[in-house]
Order: C-alpha cells, then structure tokens, then sequence
C-alpha cells in the first residue's frame, strides 16, 4: 500500500458536483493498493498515519499526530500512486490492484484507520471520477509505503 499524506486545514472530495465527503483540520490520505498488499500491510499503514507527527507541537516543532490535535482523516482511493514510469512516457497501471481486490482491500483499510483513529472517517466513492479540493497546510506532503516501511 502506498500513501500521499497531505495535512490540510480543509478538504473535500465531490463525484458529480456532490459532496461526498470533507474534512477541516488533519490529513487527506491518497491511497494506492497493490495486488500483493496484506493485512499486515493495513495495520502497520493505518498506524503510522495516524501517528504520523506532522501537526506543530506549543514550540512549532512537528511533533504532534492527526490522533494528538484531534484532527480529522479523508480517505480517498487512488490506483494510480501505484503507476511505473520507467519506459516511455505513458505510465503503466499494471503495479497497482484490478478492482475486484482493490475495493474490499480498501474498504478493510478505512475500516482498521477509523479504527486506529477511534472516529468516523468520511472517503470518496471508489472508482469514481472524483473532484479534490484541499488547503494544503504548511505545505506538508508525505509519501509512505508499507513495501518500504520508512
């Protein structure tokens, strides 16, 4: 599993002019899933984003979590994270899950995160052509990988 991790101090994510789900302060997560992804990968993933320290802490360090400022998550599926640009110039699409295992995997996901979190937490429409608008705070944008686990 791979994630964009953006804080923000607002995001949303409307399919056909709808709003289908917003957040104010915390983390917008893109996440892309592999074919080869676990459960062991989903549970060290929604772990480390919800510990990730990247909200200031009183002396304007990163040393606060989403879970510590009592920030929200939006979830928002993205197979194209998983995209190899290694020949040519059109990426190939063949790293990241078809989406008859993508979709349960990624509902398992939101499912162990709003777990982890210990609160609801609003996502866009799977394979939907969907609309993104956030303020990116900082900015801060983080890329984590549970193959690399950084």
């Amino acid at each position: 599993m791979r994630a964009v991790v953006q804080r923000v101090s607002e995001a949303s994510v409307l399919v056909e002019g709808e709003v289908v789900g917003q957040i104010g302060s915390g983390l917008l997560v893109f996440l892309g899933i592999a074919p080869t992804d676990t459960p062991e990968d989903r549970g060290w993933l929604a772990a480390k984003l919800v510990n990730l320290r990247v909200f200031d802490d009183d002396a304007g360090v990163m040393n606060r979590s989403v879970r510590d400022v009592v920030g929200e998550i939006l979830l928002v599926s993205q197979f194209t994270l998983l995209a190899s640009t290694r020949k040519g110039t059109r990426p190939s699409w063949s790293g990241a899950a078809r989406p008859e295992f993508a979709q349960p995997e990624f509902e398992a996901f939101h499912r162990e995160l709003q777990t982890a979190l210990g609160r609801p937490i609003p996502t866009g429409i799977f394979g939907a052509t969907m609309e993104i608008r956030l303020v990116n705070q900082g900015p801060v944008t983080v890329i984590v990988d549970s193959y690399l686990k950084e």
